[in-house]
């Protein structure tokens, strides 16, 4: 369904524009949403089962680098300020964790934000939709991985475009703080990169130099060029990719024959997209995106008061590039290129280098043995007539591919050698002339890297993952924006596990498996709001930044949580996790 087309523009999505909660209505009824259905005024803060940020127990001092008021900043440049370590707290630190919150209320949409330090992003997220009487909210990240940036002051920039008028009204207060834990016998210094080099627009169009993401339209790719170490022994990329436009629930795109039947509810381009990276023009390596869900997407009253995974703390993507270490030692400029493959509308990327150095040696040499991957993918799509007027869309692909490098170090010689499965399912029943929708898609993968050098034995490390969603939307009646209907139920999962090969196999060393489960209906009729309700749930099993078990399920109904429980688990439990 592609209510943030046909519905977003007209204005009537907004979280104070209707009133909004969340209930279950069986989509593809083809009827409008009964007008005696529930109609809730407002929900409770947004809240999930993700577990919190861990925090040592040792002396620390909290910073506040931003307190700002973002009005009608969509054509503005970002904040600017400067994050400064505390005098009282000068490390070294066992851990630096930033916490964003927020308020807003009124009529407003979901908004894009990001938060960049020294010109590296460290937090992509967006926002919550309000209520006409407010609702706030809170998160927590570990910035840990940017130390080697946060030992000196950095300038700070945060953006989120936001627009306040006649008719939205939510102006989103926000408050940016770092909190620096010092580092103790029991608790030492956080093993970092020894380098962080940002690739992120420096000089985006109107910002000056503050940094920022590229906006990237079908077709384009963000590049930079940057000079490297002379003693490189890793290198890891951080990558952000998100869609924005039609491209924002780009997993129910369809082939664009099909959508020009339908350009009301259906967006084009097919349902394929991937991140790919290239190094001096060479293919290095690629990520499958996450079937991201705005606060506002799909149904609205979806995702009140549970977000959907990804919404609020957006994962980046890692992408281990020292294979080609070895070419980008010779004190020359050298260029990487990040490009949404298969975009059909824009796409916010950024990308950021994790940089490891050579301790005993100035200068390390090396070169670049093998690299199978190409940056032309085989997908297929085929369009198959079903029952009425249904189509019946189904786009299949699948990735192998294998670099591998060497380095001569102080240490003698490493080879590190990257290979990479993924595979690629999306299944499409269209019918009622674009106005529902039955997708279902899974994408999933290893990425495995290896590591040889002289006189000890080879080192492996995987990542696997699996983003499984179904989306079953319907929009049943629209006439215009004073009178429609909208229906959908949502199941989306995230699971990711993270091992190192032993001698009795893979072990896993961090596990994830967050699963999210919604159903929402909206309706309005002359203006007049006559149905908005859902349920959600959410069930998180998975590791802890302290190596422990967490296991905890929320379930709401009504825009409020009616259950909220917390359950004992162990790595038993965690290692029978799936990808």
């Amino acid at each position: 369904m592609r209510a943030r087309g046909l519905l977003h523009g007209l204005g009537v999505l907004g979280g104070a524009a209707v009133l909004l909660v969340t209930t279950a209505l069986g989509a593809g009824t083809g009827t409008a949403v009964a007008a005696d259905a529930p109609i809730e005024t407002g929900y409770q803060n947004p809240v999930t089962a993700l577990p919190p940020v861990s925090r040592p127990p040792t002396p620390h001092c909290t910073v506040t680098v931003m307190q700002n008021d973002f009005g009608n900043t969509i054509s503005s440049p970002p904040y600017t300020g400067t994050v400064t370590p505390p005098a009282d707290c000068p490390g070294p630190w066992n851990k630096v964790v930033l916490d964003w919150s927020g308020s807003v209320q009124g009529r407003q949409y979901d908004r894009l934000a990001g938060v960049w330090i020294g010109g590296a992003e460290v937090l992509r997220t967006s926002t919550p939709e309000p209520t006409a009487a407010g609702i706030s909210w809170h998160l927590e990240k570990d910035v840990s991985s940017f130390i080697p940036l946060l030992r000196t002051a950095q300038p700070l920039a945060v953006s989120l475009g936001n627009v306040v008028n006649a008719t939205y009204t939510g102006v989103y207060h926000m408050k940016l703080t770092l909190t620096y834990y010092q580092a103790d016998r029991s608790h030492p210094a956080a093993r970092t990169a020894d380098q962080v080099l940002p690739l992120s627009d420096s000089t985006p169009a109107g910002t000056g130099s503050a940094a920022s993401w590229y906006s990237l339209g079908p077709g384009q790719s963000a590049t930079r060029t940057v000079t490297l170490p002379r003693n490189l022994t890793g290198v890891q990329l951080e990558v952000y990719a998100r869609g924005g436009g039609c491209d924002e629930q780009w997993f129910d795109s369809v082939p664009s024959d099909l959508a020009a039947k339908y350009p009301d509810y259906l967006c084009g381009g097919g349902s394929y997209r991937e991140v790919q990276v290239s190094v001096d023009g060479r293919p290095a390596g690629i990520a499958q995106p996450y079937p991201v869900v705005y606060s506002g997407g799909i149904v609205p009253t979806l995702w009140r008061p549970i977000p959907a995974v990804d919404q609020f703390v957006t994962q980046a993507y890692d992408i281990d590039l020292t294979p080609f270490a070895g070419t980008l030692v010779d004190g020359r400029p050298h260029t990487f290129t990040i490009t949404p493959y298969g975009a059909a509308d824009t796409w916010t990327v950024d990308g950021t280098l994790f940089l490891d150095t050579d301790h005993g040696a100035a200068s390390t040499h090396g070169g670049l043995s093998s690299d199978t991957l190409g940056l032309s993918p085989a997908v297929a799509t085929t369009e198959t007539a079903g029952s009425g007027d249904t189509t019946e869309v189904r786009t299949t692909a699948q990735r192998d591919w294998r670099t591998s490098g060497w380095l001569q170090t102080s240490h003698g010689r490493i080879v590190t050698t990257v290979s990479q499965h993924a595979v690629y399912s999306n299944s499409d029943a269209v019918s009622s002339a674009g106005q529902r929708q039955l997708m279902t898609q899974q994408e999933y993968g290893t990425t495995t890297t290896t590591t040889a050098g002289p006189g000890r034995q080879d080192s492996s490390v995987r990542h696997a993952w699996s983003y499984p969603v179904t989306v079953d939307s319907d929009v049943p009646l629209y006439t215009d924006g004073d009178n429609y209907s909208l229906s959908a139920t949502v199941s989306q999962g995230r699971i990711l596990v993270d091992s190192v090969r032993t001698g009795a196999g893979w072990r896993p060393t961090a596990v994830t498996d967050d699963r999210v489960d919604a159903t929402g209906t909206l309706a309005r009729t002359a203006g007049v709001t006559t149905a908005a309700d859902g349920t959600d749930s959410e069930h998180y099993l998975g590791s802890t930044d302290t190596g422990g078990c967490y296991d905890r399920s929320i379930a709401a109904a009504h825009g409020y949580v009616t259950a909220d429980r917390q359950s004992r688990c162990d790595w038993g439990t965690l290692e029978a996790v799936r990808p």
